[in-house]
C-alpha cells in the first residue's frame, strides 16, 4: 500500500525493450505505458490475485475450523503485523497493476484483458471489505498521495459491482488480442456467468441491510438464469513443478514435505465429516472425508509424547458442550482442537494431513503410509486447485436466500440438495482427472457404483433431518452443509458464518476465554504505521457494514 513502485520481480518480468531502441535517458529496470508487455501485466494480476485468495482464504479456515486455529488466543493469532501480506499483495501488486493496465488496454482495444482484470478488481475489493470494512480506494493509488484517506465499505462494495457491471461489456464488446486466461482459457461466456455468481454474492452479504434489495437483485438474477454450472467452475489449477518456480498447491507444498506435515486438520472439521452424522447406530461417512483428508496413521495415537491430549482430561466447557476432544473419533483421524497453540512435537509423518481435493494430495485408501514430496507417496505430486467459486457455491447461496430472505423465490430444501449433490460429483471428478495414480486408488477402493450408493445415502439422510427441523433450524442445515462443501475456499466460509451465525455450536477454543473471535480484521501495521489518514481499531470485535447481527462471542466464536 504505502510503497508505490513496482517490484523488481515484476519490472524485469515485465519489461519489454528492443536493445537497438532503448533511449539511453530511459531506466532499462522501470516499467512504462511504452515498454510493458500487457499480455504480461494480466499474467501478473492473475498469479497475485490467485496468492491475494490463498492469504485471506486461509484465515477464513481456520477461524471457521477447517483448519486448526493455532496459538491459544485470537488476539495472538490475528495481530497487525499477520495481514501486512495480503494488505500489499492487493494495493501494490493487484490494484496498482490494474490500474496500470486499464488505460493502455482501453487504448489498444483489449477488452478481454479488462473484463478479466475487473472481475479481478470487484473480487479483490469485496474481500477487502469482508476483511477490514473500510478500506482506502479513491485516494489509495494515486503515486503522489502516501495517505490515503478511507473510503466506507458501502462505498467500495459499490465500486465492485460497478467494476463487475463494466466487466460484462468488456465481454461482449469487439476486441484486439486475446489474453492468457489463467481460469477460463477463452471461455468468456463464463466469466460472464461468473460475474452474475458474483453478484449474487453481494447482493447476498448485504441482505441484513437492505433485505427488500437484496431480494429483488437475486430474484432478477434468478430470473436471468445465467450461474456458473457444472464444467463452469472457478477455479485456479496448479502445476506438479518443484523449482523454478514451484507451481504445486500452496498447501501441498507446506505439507508434503521430507519432515511431513505443517498443518494439523481440524478435530472439529474431521468430526463433522466422519462422526456427527449416525445412521442406523453407526456413523455415516461423508463421501468427500476420504478426498478432503488423508491419514498417515490409521488407529489413534496412544502416546502422549507424539499427542499430549491423548493423557489429558478434557476441559470443563467441552465435557458440558458434549465437544470431541484431542481426537474426532476412533479411525486415525489426527489434528488438533479450536486455538490449541501448544509446542509441536515430531509427528509431521503421523497426523492427518490434506488430501488429495483441493491440494492435489494423496487419496485415502487405507494405505496408512507416510506422505514424500515426491513418488507415490505424493499423490497427484501438488496439482489441485483453488476453488475460488464453485457452481455447488452457487445453490447453497441460493437456498440461504430463499430459506432466509422474504419474498425470494426458490426452494430452499432442492438447492439444498441440489449443492450437496453438485459439490460431492465434483470432488471426485476432479480427484479422478488429477493424475492417474490417483485415479487408480479411487477406483480401485470406491467404484462408482459404490460411491453413488454412499452419496445417496448422505442425501437422504440430509434430506430427512432438514425436513424434521423446525423453521429456526433449516438454516442451521444449510449452513453446516455449505460449510462442509467449501473446504479450500475460506472466504465465503468466514462471510457465511458471520452473516447467519451457521454452523452453530462449533467446538469452542480449549480456553474457556480465548479473547475477541475477529468480526472484522486489524489493519495492517504497515499501514498504519505510514500513514497519518490510519487509524487503528479498538477491537476485532468490530463488524463489517453489512454484519448486523449481535456484537460479541454470543454470535459466533
Amino acid at each position: 500500500m504505502k510503497t508505490k513502485l513496482y517490484s523488481l520481480f515484476i519490472a524485469l518480468s515485465l519489461l519489454v525493450v528492443s536493445a537497438c531502441d532503448l533511449d539511453l535517458q530511459d531506466d532499462p529496470n522501470a516499467v512504462t505505458a511504452s515498454t510493458a508487455n500487457l499480455n504480461l501485466v494480466l499474467n501478473r494480476i492473475q498469479l497475485d490475485f490467485v496468492s491475494f485468495f490463498d492469504q485471506t482464504s486461509d484465515n477464513g479456515m481456520r477461524l471457521t475450523r477447517m483448519l486448526n486455529q493455532a496459538d491459544n488466543l485470537y488476539g495472538q493469532a490475528y495481530q497487525p503485523i499477520s495481514f501486512n501480506g495480503i494488505w500489499t499483495t492487493s494495493y501494490a501488486n493487484v490494484l496498482n497493476d490494474i490500474k496500470f493496465l486499464e488505460p493502455l488496454a482501453e487504448q489498444a482495444n483489449f477488452q478481454r484483458h479488462l473484463g478479466i482484470a475487473k472481475v479481478i478488481k470487484a473480487y479483490v475489493l469485496m474481500t477487502l471489505v469482508d476483511n477490514f470494512n473500510d478500506v482506502p480506494y479513491s485516494e489509495a493509488l494515486d503515486p503522489n498521495n502516501f495517505n490515503p484517506k478511507y473510503d466506507s465499505g458501502p462505498a467500495v462494495y459499490a465500486a465492485a459491482l460497478e467494476a463487475l457491471t463494466q466487466a460484462r461489456g468488456h465481454f461482449t464488446a469487439t476486441t484486439v488480442g486475446a489474453p492468457q486466461d489463467l481460469f477460463y482459457g477463452g471461455v468468456y461466456a463464463n466469466w460472464i456467468k461468473l460475474i452474475n455468481t458474483l453478484e449474487l454474492k453481494y447482493h447476498l452479504n448485504r441482505k441484513l441491510i437492505d433485505a427488500a434489495g437484496s431480494a429483488a437483485a437475486i430474484n432478477a438474477l434468478i430470473v436471468r438464469n445465467d450461474f456458473i454450472q457444472p464444467g463452469q467452475e472457478f477455479v485456479f489449477r496448479y502445476g506438479t513443478n518443484l523449482t523454478d518456480p514451484d507451481s504445486r498447491h500452496p498447501s501441498f507444498g507446506g505439507n508434503y514435505t521430507p519432515s511431513g506435515a505443517g498443518d494439523y486438520m481440524s478435530t472439529w472439521y474431521m468430526y463433522a465429516l466422519t462422526e456427527s452424522k449416525v445412521s442406523g447406530g453407526n456413523p455415516l461417512i461423508d463421501p468427500r472425508a476420504r478426498f478432503y483428508f488423508y491419514r498417515q496413521q490409521l488407529v489413534n495415537p496412544t502416546n502422549p509424547q507424539f499427542l499430549r491430549c491423548v493423557g489429558e482430561f478434557a476441559p470443563g466447557h467441552y465435557l458440558a458442550g458434549g465437544f470431541p476432544f484431542c481426537l474426532p473419533g476412533t479411525r486415525g483421524y489426527w489434528g488438533r482442537d479450536h486455538l490449541n497453540g501448544e509446542g509441536i512435537p515430531p509427528d509431521g509423518l503421523l497426523r492427518t494431513t490434506w488430501g488429495v481435493y483441493p491440494a492435489g494430495g494423496r487419496y485415502d485408501n487405507d494405505t496408512g503410509a507416510q506422505i514424500s514430496p515426491s513418488g507415490a507417496a505424493a499423490g497427484s505430486q501438488g496439482a489441485g486447485i483453488q476453488p475460488i467459486m464453485l457452481p455447488a457455491f452457487v445453490d447453497f447461496m441460493l437456498s440461504e436466500a430463499a430459506q432466509t430472505i422474504p419474498g425470494v423465490t426458490g426452494d430452499a430444501k432442492a438447492l439444498l440438495l441440489s449443492g450437496i449433490t453438485k459439490s460431492i460429483n465434483y470432488v471426485r471428478a476432479f480427484s479422478l482427472a488429477s493424475s492417474t495414480t490417483e485415479a487408480a486408488a479411487i477406483n480401485s477402493y470406491l467404484p462408482q457404483a459404490t460411491f453413488t450408493t454412499q452419496s445417496t445415502n448422505y442425501i437422504n439422510y440430509v434430506t430427512a433431518e432438514f425436513d424434521a427441523a423446525p423453521a429456526n433450524r433449516k438454516m442451521f442445515v444449510i449452513g453446516r452443509e455449505y460449510w462442509i462443501a467449501l473446504h479450500g475456499s475460506g472466504n465465503e466460509a468466514y462471510n457465511l458464518y458471520r452473516r447467519t451465525g451457521q454452523p452453530d455450536g462449533m467446538q469452542p477454543s480449549l480456553l474457556l476465554d480465548a479473547g475477541d473471535f475477529p468480526r472484522s480484521f486489524f489493519y495492517p501495521n504497515n499501514h498504519v504505521a505510514t500513514n497519518t489518514n490510519a487509524v487503528q481499531k479498538a477491537s476485532q470485535r468490530l463488524r463489517v457494514f453489512w454484519d448486523t447481527n449481535p456484537e460479541g462471542n454470543g454470535w459466533v466464536n
